[in-house]
């Protein structure tokens, strides 16, 4: 039986992207950002394993989905569509497909971390980003999602820190330094998180983090 080349080269390149997918979704994407605050917000809470770490990632995955869908869309509309009806070369679809995330994570990255590589990749300064090669953005994009997220959590941390202190103090000024603070502080910490709607709010405010 005869198999078409285009149809074998398709193949080999899906499983390739595959198997490079969780690379890809840590370092041109806003899992990593989403994943560490999430993180954040679970420490601050003090509720150890929970939510889970599956449960965790889960919520971080779809939401990155969401906060990527206009990249993704961009993608297939430029790249995979034109490149599955054999309208371009394998070549034009990666450069084409390359440009919505380039774009993406230029929003994303702080001039300050992509002069920091550009000096450390020895390359003469850039005028225009269509000189910015793609191996000296995505470390940038990655060093600025992480600061992004832990300012992100540390600003989650506050209320919760406030309330430990007060539990603390509270504590100390009856004379019960044997008890915990965390065991008091803990339905505290759930009550407020509960009561100011924590999950939306953390949600919201990652995603506008992207915008």
């Amino acid at each position: 039986m005869k198999v078409d080349s285009s149809n074998a080269l398709q193949i080999l390149l899906l499983i390739g992207g595959i198997s490079i997918l969780p690379a890809i979704l840590f370092t041109v994407t806003g899992f990593t950002r989403i994943l560490i605050v999430l993180s954040f917000v679970r420490s601050a809470l003090g509720t150890q394993n929970t939510p889970p770490n599956q449960a965790l990632i889960g919520i971080a995955l779809f939401l990155t989905l969401f906060v990527m869908a206009p990249t993704i869309t961009a993608i297939k509309k430029d790249a995979w569509d034109p490149y599955s009806k054999h309208e371009i070369s394998t070549s034009q679809a990666i450069s084409r497909g390359e440009e919505p995330l380039r774009e993406f994570m230029f929003k994303q990255t702080s001039s300050q971390d992509l002069s920091l590589f550009v000096n450390l990749a020895h390359i003469q300064q850039p005028q225009t980003r269509a000189q910015v090669p793609t191996y000296v953005l995505i470390p940038a994009f990655m060093m600025s999602e992480l600061k992004t997220a832990f300012e992100i959590g540390f600003l989650v941390f506050l209320p919760f820190l406030l309330i430990d202190l007060i539990v603390s103090s509270t504590l100390m000024s009856m004379g019960m330094i044997m008890l915990p603070p965390s065991f008091i502080s803990l339905p505290f910490k759930i009550l407020l998180f509960v009561l100011v709607d924590g999950w939306a709010l953390i949600t919201q405010s990652l995603v506008t983090s992207f915008h």
